[in-house]
């Protein structure tokens, strides 16, 4: 069979039309998400002083970090962000050292606030009712960041360059997988680490709390074996009864080494259990970072390490021996704000002659709101160090805006 001429160009006209008209409306919707996106601001102006018992000589800061973002509207399903973020010493107040960058070594104690301009967030996504993909610089935090943070304390955050896929095909049901090229980490691009780390996460809320499962191999991009491989299970909920309401959280995880023969194992526990009265609560605590047998301590290098262990930060590596946290803390509101107050006592987990008592800390915090979007607080840390580590005290004072 053949086709004339006149036919062919009346059927090539027609397809000129259709991918005229598709084109056309893709334009349009893609003009209408751009047009219709968000951009978000995030301001934070911060003092800092640090003061430690040793031979550097006391640290203070003045630093303004900014970020700066932008998200378009979705377009059948897709949609993109991207964010600035800087940081500036204010007022002459440098006078404190960062190591990784090389800022006054040696000199100070730390305040790991370097001057720096990045990109904060960068990615691409897609998302319809139960799944979502995305690709590129990003956030994650999982499992309230105690494994896997951003470290938004600091004012650099730590993102990571990932490829990240989440299920949700029911309210109680969530499965999250990621898969980490690279590790931004909180100093600029200073100490950035090419990785290969894989990320698994799935929850599923039981009528006694949330139950959670997870697994994060992590592995730096290197010739040399490095691979710290952890899997955990967790379960935290709350039960109220009567006027008063019971919170309770377990966990633990299992961890492995793979650095031929250096290669270790440590284990993760933790039993916290509270109350909450009106606008009080009171939590209980006993946190281990296990050893193994003394040579090594379990290693959590991707969490919000600030989080955990005292805010004096004494602990963001632990000891070879590793360490027992024993924690009460207490929040609760008054004078237009949020107070919270935390004790810990701090020991090894494979204690010897030498090493066994490691300190006490005392964290104080005040935070409140005001004029809508704006933020202030102030936050007091002091460490009494045993088993050879020096006292330490902190002070920030604080004021942020966002919108």
């Amino acid at each position: 069979m053949t086709i004339s001429n006149n036919k062919l160009l009346k059927a090539f006209a027609l397809s000129g039309i259709v991918i005229s008209s598709v084109s056309v409306a893709w334009a349009d919707g893609l003009y209408e998400a751009i047009s219709q996106g968000k951009v978000s601001t995030d301001f934070r102006l911060r003092f800092e002083n640090v003061s430690q018992n040793n031979a550097l000589k006391d640290a203070s800061a003045i630093t303004f970090r900014t970020r700066l973002g932008y998200s378009s509207a979705a377009l059948q399903g897709w949609s993109f962000t991207v964010e600035m973020e800087d940081n500036r010493i204010v007022l002459g107040q440098g006078d404190f050292t960062v190591g990784p960058t090389g800022y006054n070594l040696g000199q100070y104690s730390v305040i790991a606030d370097p001057e720096f301009t990045e990109l904060d967030q960068g990615f691409i996504q897609y998302k319809n009712n139960a799944f979502t993909v995305k690709v590129g610089r990003q956030v994650i935090a999982l499992n309230g960041q105690r494994f896997v943070g951003h470290v938004g304390w600091r004012q650099d955050r730590q993102t990571f360059d990932a490829l990240t896929t989440i299920y949700k095909p029911t309210k109680k049901l969530s499965a999250q997988y990621s898969y980490v090229t690279q590790r931004n980490r909180i100093f600029g691009e200073a100490a950035d680490i090419d990785a290969k780390d894989h990320l698994f996460s799935l929850s599923y809320t039981t009528s006694i709390g949330k139950l959670g499962v997870y697994s994060y191999l992590l592995e730096v991009d290197s010739p040399q074996s490095n691979a710290l491989d952890t899997y955990g299970i967790s379960l935290m909920g709350k039960k109220a009864m009567n006027d008063v309401t019971w919170l309770y959280h377990a966990e633990f995880a299992s961890q492995s080494t793979d650095a031929g023969v250096n290669s270790f194992e440590a284990n993760y526990m933790l039993a916290e259990l509270g109350t909450q009265y009106n606008d009080v609560t009171v939590k209980l605590g006993y946190e281990i970072l296990g050893s193994d047998k003394g040579n090594y301590g379990f290693s959590t290098p991707l969490a919000t390490l600030h989080k955990f262990n005292g805010w004096s930060d004494q602990f963001l590596s632990t000891p070879t021996q590793g360490l027992k946290d024993l924690y009460v803390s207490g929040s609760s509101s008054g004078l237009g704000g949020n107070w919270l107050a935390v004790v810990h006592k701090f020991t090894a987990d494979d204690s010897s002659e030498l090493v066994d008592d490691l300190g006490t800390e005392v964290n104080l915090q005040y935070t409140t709101t005001f004029a809508d979007n704006f933020s202030a607080g102030i936050k007091y840390a002091m460490y009494k160090g045993d088993g050879g580590r020096v006292d330490a005290d902190k002070v920030w004072l604080w004021l942020g805006t966002k919108f």
